[in-house]
């Protein structure tokens, strides 16, 4: 159990907020900078996430908000608890906090220089340890519950590509089954895998991809779109074939159905963020207690649409109503399937905070400018924020 924190060092990582605010994100890019020297290590990280800086943002704002909550650190349990799985599906391990407290100390130097005095590296050493030994003992509980579980492992598991359909024009889904032919644990409705490549003529690089299909015990299925001068959604659509050998870890993420059973819910994603939709939907229609089910999606056009046919094929479900955008082409012509409509343009959050069910819990995945604007519509229709849950896609960037 990890110690709670002295006052003194409470006090002084509370003065430390206003330097964090004007050079937190130098901090945490020395701090990424150091620790990606090491193969090993950088092989933990989406390497484009450093690229474009947003890790290195969100590391930034994380460490601002747990020093403004320094005094109650526990109001950051939902991220805590977001960090611990992203953890554990990337198999990191206790041995690798002491480095990155070294780089991170270390980075704090570097910045601020003869500010960053023996007491304040002493109090930020406290405080990291604090929350790091959170952690890894959060990671621990969840490693062992998913060896625990049938199906379950921890580590990398070898899979292989059972089969890859491809749902549109850049997106290809590739359903995975297990080398070892032995049942896979039952992921919960919106969780990712995470990744092991071997992309020849490069270091080993780790990612995560939403579960697109309902749970099963023999396969899991993820839906990929093509990134330009993405390397991995480049390699999994020109290389991953079918046979294909991959190194996955266990279901992860705490993005999940929580409702009450048989409670109105709504689905509501911008492009690629459908994919954990789909897996909540698919199972969500097979509930026997058949709550009622709002799908609203927004994408370029049919053609990226990568789910557009199954929805089409759902629409005429009874619990089920879709509501499709489009943003850069006109509603399509023809008979729809019943209870599915379809829009030109971007969802308007004016008409969503009106039509979303009051008594639904939503979910949100999307780009984040996309989240944003939908968690604010549906704080400002009343929605209260224990019933707004999201996903989002990338560094990890919060919306609070």
């Amino acid at each position: 159990m990890a110690l709670p924190l002295d006052e003194n060092t409470r006090s002084i990582i509370k003065a430390c907020i206003p330097a964090l605010e004007v050079h937190g994100l130098a901090i945490t890019t020395e701090m990424y900078r150091r620790l990606l020297i090491d193969p090993d290590i950088r092989s933990y990280f989406n390497l484009s996430h450093q690229a474009d800086g947003s890790q290195a943002r969100a590391l930034a704002g994380a460490v601002l908000a747990y020093a403004r909550h320094i005094d109650d650190p526990g109001v950051l349990g939902a991220a805590i608890e977001r960090i611990a799985e992203k953890h554990v599906g990337l198999t990191v391990q206790p041995g690798h906090y002491p480095l990155v407290g070294t780089a991170f100390l270390g980075a704090i130097g570097e910045v601020l220089g003869d500010a960053a005095t023996p007491e304040i590296l002493e109090a930020w050493g406290h405080a990291y340890w604090f929350l790091a030994d959170i952690l890894i003992a959060r990671e621990a509980e969840i490693s062992a519950s998913h060896g625990a579980m049938r199906g379950g492992w921890t580590g990398w598991r070898s899979f292989f590509v059972k089969k890859r359909v491809v749902e549109c024009a850049d997106v290809i889904s590739f359903v995975l089954a297990p080398v070892d032919g032995q049942p896979v644990m039952r992921h919960l409705p919106g969780q990712f895998l995470s990744f092991r490549f071997h992309v020849p003529g490069h270091d080993a690089q780790s990612r995560n991809y939403s579960i697109s299909s309902a749970p099963d015990d023999e396969a899991y299925r993820i839906s990929v779109r093509r990134i330009p001068g993405g390397l991995v959604s480049n390699w999994l659509h020109d290389e991953a074939k079918e046979g294909t050998m991959l190194e996955v870890s266990a279901p992860a993420g705490d993005f999940i159905l929580t409702g009450p059973a048989g409670a109105p819910v709504v689905l509501i994603s911008g492009g690629i963020g459908a994919t954990p939709m789909i897996a909540m939907l698919d199972t969500l229609l097979g509930c026997p207690q058949k709550p009622a089910v709002q799908y609203i999606h927004c994408d370029a056009n049919r053609d990226r649409d990568a789910f557009a046919r199954h929805i089409q094929h759902l629409g005429g479900h009874e619990q089920m109503t879709a509501e499709l955008f489009y943003t850069r082409s006109a509603p399509a012509a023809g008979p729809q399937a019943p209870q599915t409509h379809i829009h030109d343009g971007r969802i308007p959050m004016e008409w969503l905070a009106g039509t979303v069910d009051p008594d639904a819990t939503c979910y949100i995945c999307g780009p984040d400018d996309f989240m944003r604007a939908t968690v604010d519509a549906l704080r400002t229709a009343g929605i209260p924020p224990s019933r707004i849950r999201y996903e989002y896609f990338g560094s990890g960037d919060d919306l609070t």
